[in-house]
């Protein structure tokens, strides 16, 4: 039997969004490791309020991608408290990642995957977003990331193209976020 409109259907686009998180705020620099450097309490509070901000923008992510560092994991652990229990991989490959670093992560992920939530550190989480920023970006958001972000903050990008296919320029950069 033919269809009674007689047209094929059509296949929309997937929309894929790349969330990019620098950690809450964190205990100063002191005689640990950087990487063991915990979260202060405000970088607690914070971590909080980023999971409940990324519910209510609808950004609960399908996995994540978390630093290996402790700041990075203590802001997971609070954050996820709103946002379940995706697939998540920790990776050193995220300490000291540059943008081309995070960006071949991202391009290895599931092409199944819609929503993905990295939390990194600073130059790279606002320098992966100014990386992927295309045509279409938002000039405020843009202007954000090319200074850098604060901690707590996270900036969306969102492409129709796989993640694999993901490149400079390649995505719009549609927000920066810092919940109060």
């Amino acid at each position: 039997m033919g269809r009674a409109s007689g047209t094929e259907p059509t296949t929309e686009p997937v929309r894929r969004r790349l969330v990019l998180l620098r950690h809450a705020k964190a205990e100063p620099p002191s005689e640990l490791p950087d990487e063991k450097r915990p979260l202060a309490l405000r970088g607690r509070d914070q971590a909080v309020k980023v999971g409940a901000a990324l519910v209510a923008a609808g950004l609960v992510p399908d996995a994540v991608l978390v630093s290996g560092a402790v700041r990075t994991r203590q802001t997971w652990d609070l954050a996820r408290k709103h946002l379940g229990e995706p697939p998540v991989a920790f990776t050193d490959d995220l300490l000291g990642a540059m943008p081309r670093g995070v960006l071949a992560l991202v391009r290895g992920l599931d092409p199944a995957t819609r929503t993905v939530l990295v939390i990194g550190h600073e130059p790279a989480m606002a320098g992966t977003a100014e990386l992927l920023a295309g045509p279409g970006s938002e000039d405020g958001a843009l202007a954000q990331v090319r200074v850098g972000v604060p901690t707590a903050t996270y900036s969306v990008l969102e492409s129709d193209l796989d993640w694999s296919d993901w490149d400079r320029k390649s995505a719009r950069l549609r927000e920066v976020t810092r919940p109060a």
